[in-house]
């Protein structure tokens, strides 16, 4: 069985991962995300995608491990936004998604150390945010949860209590298009269940 790194600290993704079979160990990239301009979300969260993998694929040159590369990114508004700097930039952007949508933009890319191949999507996923009041909100921010990820919102915690609906990819909201990763795995000729652990 191949080697599988995550190039990515997110526990969210690890655990879609392990759910989806594959066993990954975590290499962090080291990228600084904050240098990074980009005009549009999609754009930036497919770039920081490749920038993660792309910085961990030496590590293991010439190995047969096949490295992936993740980033979300939050459209809303016409504004992109990633982690909040704060509790009180998070409690703002709540206060303004509230009852709104926004897309999630999820950045993938994939690379076979041994060939150097690389297969690269962007998922994008519609989110529809619930109407929660001023002290939910507060009480939310005050969880730490908002401030760890893009958006200011999980899925797949606390935060699922204020996602009204969803358009797409459920995996992708979390972090990681698990269909995707199949078809990526594909285009490099691995199938995905080459990957699945005992």
């Amino acid at each position: 069985m191949r080697t599988f790194i995550l190039a990515s600290a997110s526990p969210a993704r690890r655990k879609l991962l392990a759910q989806a079979g594959i066993a990954a160990t975590t290499v962090v990239s080291g990228v600084d995300e904050s240098v990074v301009q980009a005009g549009d979300a999609g754009t930036l969260a497919g770039t920081l995608a490749g920038m993660k993998a792309r910085a961990v694929l030496p590590s293991v040159a010439g190995t047969d491990a096949l490295v992936l590369g993740c980033d979300s990114v939050l459209g809303f508004d016409g504004e992109i936004l990633g982690k909040p700097e704060s509790a009180a930039a998070a409690a703002a952007r709540w206060r303004a998604m509230r009852g709104r949508s926004g897309v999630l933009y999820t950045g993938h890319c994939l690379l076979d150390a041994a060939t150097g191949a690389a297969a690269e999507e962007v998922v994008a996923t519609t989110v529809h945010f619930a109407d929660p009041d001023d002290d939910e909100i507060a009480a939310y921010v005050a969880t730490g949860e908002p401030l760890e990820v893009a958006g200011s919102f999980t899925i797949d915690g606390r935060g699922g209590a204020f996602v009204a609906g969803i358009e797409g990819d459920h995996t992708n909201v979390v972090g990681l298009s698990v269909p995707t990763l199949r078809l990526l795995l594909a285009r490099l000729g691995v199938p995905i269940v080459s990957l699945w652990g005992a």
